[in-house]
């Protein structure tokens, strides 16, 4: 086993005046303006959108199957 070392510092005296904290706090937010309540598209909107995109995809696809199909046969 090892013996302990009788080096030890000396301790320090904790006492004497009691200081305020130094720590910087955040400041207080100021009051800032009411925003405005985000709306959603209407529902047939949103479905219109959606319609008209799946059909341009098909169409897309389609042209691209054609095109292709020329060169292959």
């Amino acid at each position: 086993m090892i013996k302990r070392s009788n080096l030890r510092r000396p301790t320090v005296p904790l006492g004497g005046a009691a200081r305020p904290s130094r720590i910087r706090r955040d400041p207080v937010p100021v009051a800032s303006p009411k925003k405005k309540p985000v709306q959603a598209y209407p529902t047939e909107r949103e479905v219109w959108t959606v319609v008209i995109g799946v059909v341009l995809f098909a169409l897309a696809i389609t042209v691209i199957t054609v095109g292709t199909s020329n060169y292959i046969n």
